[in-house]
């Protein structure tokens, strides 16, 4: 497999789905061993749909789905035989992973598989070293080399049972990066697998997570993949979510996609294994605008060129002998300037809404000489956008 950025979905989903509090409900919420690890007994989502899933994740642009196998409270959402703490042994009794596998291959989705380096549930897992162990077992008796044995045998589990397996999430780094064994292991198991670095040695690439900032916006010199989630207060299904504006999405996914980044974008199903219309509709809107602006962000190479917006903020990115200027904040006014430009675009298109653009090579009273008062600089001038109706990103297409 050849990596080129991509749009992808994030999925975290666990009997916790239950609760709609949070997926760390356990620890945020210190809710006793007896309370909470007795719901996989009544965890039964009888509608889940996993092609509805698939359906949903490529409609809205996407390439890829990173599923939670295991997240940090240890229980396994496929048939494992290392640990009874799983999904067969729920009232549902499917191997949910192999129906989402499934249904990613029906309909040429890459998936990608998330498992948890902390673990609630397996009495030996404890490190001292690293974060997120609130809730271990026992904190005296662990055995990191019997741990990770175990988790081994897992890895031999999920990369041989579920098809072409794109992306491994590794999650919460150890305190040491120094065994590159497991790695080592999935690449045997899966020739050409990208690996993320929060892992047992730095991988493949880095996840920055959030509300992640890089530095003057220069573009990304490792494989990155940056995620976040639809919802503030959860990954996880969280009935009252505190959802981030569509805006602040758009512009992170404009943003990270144009420095060179693939981007997941978290949803939370619910106990019953449904995207809820809350999660859904607000995944349409962004795939909506994804869809039309998605060709300057996908497989582009970053543009180096001096344009010089006086007034705005912009990433430029080139592809198949086009530039696209994406404002990843939006614009001040209804036309963009360029101090400098190669020569008068054949054509300017704003993806936003396909319609062609006005672009002359013009002086404009604005920018003047303060010693003569003569406007004396041609400025490419790109007018007539509809900046009041695009409430987000803007994508300008240039064919020079």
């Amino acid at each position: 497999m050849v990596f080129d950025n991509k749009f992808g979905m994030f999925i975290h989903w666990g009997f916790y789905a239950q609760t709609g509090i949070q997926e760390q409900v356990y620890a945020r919420f210190d809710w006793k061993r007896e309370d909470y690890e007795p719901l996989k007994d009544t965890f039964n989502p009888v509608d889940y749909d996993p092609e509805q899933w698939v359906k949903m994740a490529k409609a809205a642009g996407m390439q890829y789905i990173c599923f939670t196998t295991k997240h940090h409270d240890g229980f396994c959402m496929w048939d494992t035989k290392y640990t009874d703490y799983n999904i067969m042994n729920t009232p549902y009794h499917k191997d949910v992973l192999k129906m989402l596998a499934d249904a990613c291959a029906k309909y040429d989705m890459k998936l990608g598989l998330y498992y948890s380096n902390p673990d609630w549930h397996h009495p030996l897992a404890y490190n001292p070293g690293s974060t997120h162990q609130w809730k271990s077992v026992d904190k005296e008796h662990y055995n990191v080399a019997e741990y990770r044995t175990f988790m081994k045998n897992q890895m031999v589990e999920l990369l041989t049972g579920y098809g072409k397996i794109y992306t491994l999430f590794w999650d919460i780094p150890p305190f040491v990066q120094d065994d590159s064994s497991l790695n080592d292991l999935a690449r045997k198991l899966q020739p050409g697998i990208f690996i993320n670095d929060r892992g047992f040695d730095k991988g493949d690439f880095s996840t920055p997570e959030r509300e992640y900032k890089a530095q003057e916006m220069t573009r990304f010199t490792r494989m990155t993949e940056a995620c976040n989630s639809l919802g503030q207060q959860s990954w996880g299904y969280r009935e009252q979510e505190d959802f981030y504006s569509l805006r602040h999405i758009k512009t992170a996914i404009d943003k990270y996609m144009a420095m060179g980044a693939s981007y997941l974008l978290n949803v939370g199903p619910d106990g019953r294994g449904v995207v809820t219309e809350a999660y859904a509709d607000r995944l349409k809107a962004v795939g909506d605008w994804y869809n039309k602006v998605k060709i300057g962000l996908e497989g582009t190479d970053g543009d180096d060129y001096d344009y010089c917006d006086e007034h705005n903020a912009f990433i430029a990115t080139k592809k198949d002998g086009k530039t696209y200027l994406h404002y990843y904040d939006g614009l001040m006014s209804s036309a963009v300037a360029l101090k400098n430009f190669p020569s008068v675009p054949k054509s300017v298109k704003l993806l936003n809404t396909g319609a062609l653009l006005s672009a002359k090579a013009e002086r404009l009273p604005e920018f003047f000489d303060i010693d003569t008062g003569r406007s004396e600089i041609t400025y490419l001038h790109i007018s007539g956008i509809p900046v009041d109706e695009l409430n987000e990103p803007i994508v300008l297409e240039i064919e020079w």
